[in-house]
């Protein structure tokens, strides 16, 4: 994705999340990486584990994991930039 079409998708997702729920809120991020063991950790990094509830699920070949990570955010700017942070994992898609 360029960073124009990139620059455009996240301001597109900070107007729809400011619209969707009073903040600070409750949010949900969905990421699938390779199902090798140092890419799983590496997005698991960006969170804290204490803090978050951070589910794993391993697809039945073990190619992909998927993480759901559960954390309550400041502001939709806030869930913007966790999501920039954590694109730099290789193989990380952002649902």
């Amino acid at each position: 994705m360029s960073d124009n079409k990139s620059q455009e998708f996240y301001n597109r997702l900070t107007q729809q999340l400011a619209e969707d729920r009073q903040w600070p809120a409750q949010y949900m991020f969905k990421f699938i990486v390779p199902g090798i063991q140092e890419r799983v950790e590496a997005v698991c990094d960006f969170f804290d584990a204490t803090q978050a509830d951070i589910r794993i699920k391993n697809s039945s070949k073990g190619n992909y994991s998927s993480i759901s990570i559960t954390l309550t955010m400041a502001s939709p700017e806030a869930v913007v930039q966790k999501y920039q942070e954590v694109s730099v994992v290789e193989g990380v898609i952002s649902l």
